[in-house]
């Protein structure tokens, strides 16, 4: 089997996963999301590949037959909406979406691929979503699939931000394989990733700086207080930080847990990499100016190429870069995926796998912990 998979990206969002599989090797035939803006994106930055706005549900087997040669179809990837699994919020593992992932096991059926990939949040592998996780385990298995699921930090393969997610893959005729993390050398901090934003024309793409102001004034006046890694959450952060005049008008004491829910006017740092890159551009503040990031700086944290431009408005840009698989992690997973052995005669000798075994090791390497 050529060790260069084509491969169709379900649930694709703007094509971080696809991005990250391509700079790897792989060929990506289609993608697929029900996001208008996100699929332009995948479209505009995958000019090889199929993209298709659809609803999955009504991507049917003869709608699918149009679009793609299955025989070509070696892996099917995916990172299904995940709020029902999510650690952040209700985290309902009842939640109509997690069953998504049963039109990722449909197309999968359909398209007979030797690998599956399947991303999601860490939230996955809590206790009371292990009924879900069997599912999903059972479900694949039963197609001959044998599976493993790992959790990976994007900062540990390159990527200017953390970002925990849980890799589940599923192998017919061989074994999963992760990769390695990087040793901290090859780290990258945020002045580095924010001192590298244009393409090799000079132009740099989707950095409106005028669209990254702040609206109120007083948020203005404080940000010129606040350090590069800083920001406020506690009443030692406001005494530290601001003038009597600047400071909150809030009673610690009656807060929970005597603190914000979220650290206020945060900073990132320069000297580390950046805290997880979400949807909403007013998360995180730039290091050093008085602004908001833009959605390149905060595609650059992400690991995207300068040349990725994204589509939509400046809200929904920021929705598709936060909703992304890091593509350099991505990537590594994909050069990971070439080493796979494939032995179909191994399909007879495969064991059910135990997923509070999963669950237990999914945070911890295997082998060495860096490559």
């Amino acid at each position: 089997m050529s060790k260069k998979f084509g491969f169709i990206d379900l649930f694709s969002g703007c094509g971080g996963f696809s991005a990250g599989l391509e700079l790897a090797g792989h060929k990506c035939l289609l993608g697929v999301d029900f996001d208008a803006d996100a699929i332009e994106s995948f479209a505009n930055n995958h000019p090889n590949a199929k993209a298709v706005c659809t609803d999955i549900h009504k991507l049917t087997s003869k709608k699918l037959s149009s679009l793609v040669d299955f025989a070509k179809v070696d892996m099917v990837v995916g990172g299904p909406p995940c709020q029902g699994f999510s650690t952040v919020g209700k985290g309902d593992s009842s939640d109509e979406r997690n069953s998504l992932f049963k039109q990722f096991l449909r197309v999968v059926r359909i398209t007979e691929p030797k690998i599956v990939l399947f991303e999601n949040v860490t939230g996955i592998l809590a206790s009371k979503n292990k009924p879900v996780l069997d599912q999903i385990f059972k479900s694949f298995e039963k197609l001959g699939y044998t599976m493993d699921a790992q959790v990976l930090s994007a900062d540990e393969y390159g990527v200017p931000s953390r970002r925990k997610r849980t890799i589940i893959m599923g192998v017919k005729g061989g074994a999963p394989l992760y990769p390695k993390a990087k040793a901290p050398r090859y780290r990258v901090n945020v002045a580095e990733a924010l001192a590298d934003l244009s393409v090799r024309s000079g132009e740099v793409y989707n950095h409106d700086v005028n669209s990254a102001q702040i609206s109120k004034d007083i948020d203005k006046k404080r940000l010129k207080y606040i350090p590069a890694g800083a920001g406020i959450r506690y009443e030692k952060d406001e005494l530290e930080y601001l003038p009597k005049k600047l400071r909150f008008d809030v009673d610690w004491e009656e807060l929970s847990e005597r603190r914000f829910r979220q650290t206020r006017l945060q900073r990132l740092p320069l000297d580390q990499v950046a805290p997880t890159i979400l949807t909403s551009r007013s998360m995180y503040y730039h290091p050093t100016e008085i602004r908001y990031l833009t959605p390149r700086e905060a595609a650059r944290l992400q690991s995207f190429p300068n040349k990725f431009v994204f589509s939509g408005s400046v809200t929904s840009q920021f929705r598709q870069i936060g909703n992304a698989v890091p593509p350099l992690m991505a990537k590594e997973i994909g050069k990971e995926l070439k080493k796979i052995k494939f032995n179909l005669s191994s399909l007879k000798e495969r064991k059910r796998v135990d997923t509070s075994e999963i669950r237990k090791n999914a945070f911890n390497y295997k082998e060495a912990r860096y490559a």
